[in-house]
Parts: C-alpha cells; sequence; structure tokens
C-alpha cells in the first residue's frame, strides 16, 4: 500500500497529523471522508503520481492516527476552518505554497473551506459527493433527514453517540477488507476501534450543525465564492442527485467564473470502488488548470 511512499508525521495549526506523501510534480492533497483514513486514497494516489504530481493524504484531525486536541463547547477545535488550517501548515511544511485540493465527503467541507479562506494557496478545488455544510443544512428536508440522520445523531450532545458507536464499531461502521484492501481495512478499523477517534468523529459532526454552518451562512450572505477553478464529482450509486437534482446548480452560487464535473459510475467510496475513472477526471481536470 502507498509503495514509494513517505509516512510521516507533521504539524498542523493545533494538531499533529499523519501525512502519506510521495511523486514529484505539481502538488495535489486528498482529503478523505467520514471515517476513513488517509488509507481510502490507496488506489487512486499511485495513479496521480504516475501521471506525474506530488500527492499529499493526511488523516485530518481526529481521525486516523492523527492527534485528538481537547474541544470546547462550541466544538471550534473541529470546525472545518481549523482542519483547513491543518492542512494548510502541512502543505507549506512540505514546501507546496499552491495546491490542487481534492475533498471526499466530511473532506470535502474542509477542502471547501480551504479554497475560501486561503484562495492565495488553492489551485483548484474538487469536491467528491458533497455541497457545502450550510447549503445542505438550507436545503434540509424529509429526504435528507431519513438518509442522512447519522448527521443529527452523531452531532447532538444530550445521548452521546459514543456509547452506542463504541458498542460494537465493526457493526455500526461495516467496510470490508474486499472493498477497501485488506491494508487499507486494517488501518481503518485500528481508528474506528479507538474511542478517542469515535469522540472526535462526532465531534466533527458537531461542529458542522453549528460553527461550520455558521461560517458557510456567513460566506453565502457576504456573497463570498470560492475564486479558484471548481470540480463536482458524484457517485452514480450515491443519493446526490436525488437529494438536489441538479447537483452542479447547488454549486453555482459558490463557484466562480469556473465551474465543470459530472457522475463518477460507483457507490459512495469512489476513490475505493472507482480509482480509474475518479483519477481520469481529476487529471483530465487538472490539466486545463492555469498554473
Amino acid at each position: 500500500m502507498f509503495e514509494g511512499f513517505a509516512l510521516t508525521r507533521r504539524a498542523g495549526d493545533g494538531a499533529e497529523l499523519r501525512v502519506r506523501h510521495g511523486g514529484d510534480g505539481p502538488a495535489v492533497l486528498l482529503l478523505h471522508g467520514h471515517p476513513r483514513t488517509h488509507a481510502t486514497w490507496h488506489r487512486v494516489a499511485p495513479l496521480l503520481t504516475a501521471a506525474g504530481y506530488t500527492v499529499v493524504c493526511p488523516d485530518l484531525r481526529g481521525y486516523g492516527e492523527s492527534s485528538k486536541p481537547p474541544t470546547d463547547d462550541a466544538h471550534r477545535p473541529y470546525s472545518k476552518r481549523a482542519m483547513a488550517r491543518d492542512v494548510l501548515a502541512v502543505m507549506r511544511g512540505l514546501g507546496h505554497p499552491r495546491f490542487a485540493v481534492v475533498g471526499h465527503d466530511r473532506g470535502a467541507y474542509v477542502a471547501t473551506r480551504l479554497a475560501l479562506d486561503h484562495p492565495e494557496a488553492v489551485r483548484s478545488l474538487s469536491v467528491l459527493d458533497g455541497v457545502p455544510i450550510g447549503e445542505a443544512l438550507r436545503r434540509c428536508g424529509p429526504g435528507f433527514a431519513a438518509r442522512w440522520w447519522h448527521w443529527f445523531f452523531l452531532g447532538q450532545t444530550d445521548k452521546p453517540a459514543e456509547r452506542v458507536i463504541d458498542a460494537d464499531p465493526d457493526a455500526w461502521y461495516g467496510g470490508s477488507a474486499e472493498r477497501m484492501g485488506a491494508e487499507a481495512y486494517e488501518d481503518y478499523r485500528r481508528a474506528i476501534h479507538d474511542p478517542a477517534t469515535v469522540h472526535a468523529m462526532c465531534e466533527d459532526y458537531r461542529a458542522g450543525l453549528g460553527v461550520d454552518r455558521e461560517h458557510d451562512d456567513a460566506d453565502r450572505r457576504a456573497g463570498r465564492r470560492v475564486a479558484c477553478p471548481v470540480q463536482m464529482l458524484w457517485a452514480t450509486r450515491d443519493d446526490m442527485v436525488d437529494l438536489y437534482g441538479d447537483v452542479l446548480g447547488v454549486w453555482r452560487d459558490w463557484a466562480g467564473d469556473r465551474l465543470e464535473g459530472g457522475p463518477i459510475e460507483s457507490g459512495h467510496h469512489m476513490a475505493e470502488e472507482a480509482p480509474d475513472a475518479l483519477a481520469a477526471a481529476l487529471h483530465g481536470f487538472w490539466r486545463t488548470v492555469p498554473e
């Protein structure tokens, strides 16, 4: 897994991240979703380095083997703004002041926040299966609540979800070695069996319902948009189209002058299920983005 890549620990901005990196060429940052670790990219990353890119894959703060800072009543340490500052510090520390960023699932929210807060650093934004958190909550209806109920279960604190999840993490989270790859699956299982990681992942969702939404709503009121080219890719066997219809249309209020994208024939975890198609779509997009 990740042959030829280095595995290191790097200082973020208040957290220490486990980081896998390798390759030579323009830098790309790959951000995983919940409840995965950076290992979810193990089939995509080698395809991108072979195409001439430097690839950096961190565990987000709280996830995998990255550190889990103490939280506060507003869950600010697990805001996407804090996570974005972490990965920006990592990229600068590795000598990449400007780079493309790809985010899947919860990583898509971090990637979007990174592009909004630090436009000087982000060459392009690729979002996989996600719309801005504030947008998702503003459009929340019965369909969203029925399918994405876990947002509200993980995000509430009156009856914390950690006790339920920790009773049987494998049953709660699922996954398999056949689908994910044996090494990636073991890395993932180590993470989900760590109560500190489960708690941190719930904090991610708690931040999402509060401080992250506040940040998105403030940007929307101010008319702030992502300045760089934006690519939106969605899995055909996920629910983006069912929830939003015109998926690119949701992004038009958030993207600048250039927005493109389309479907990938896959289930939700497209980096694991359709790595060749995903790598090809990313590479095709990046080739058209100015340095």
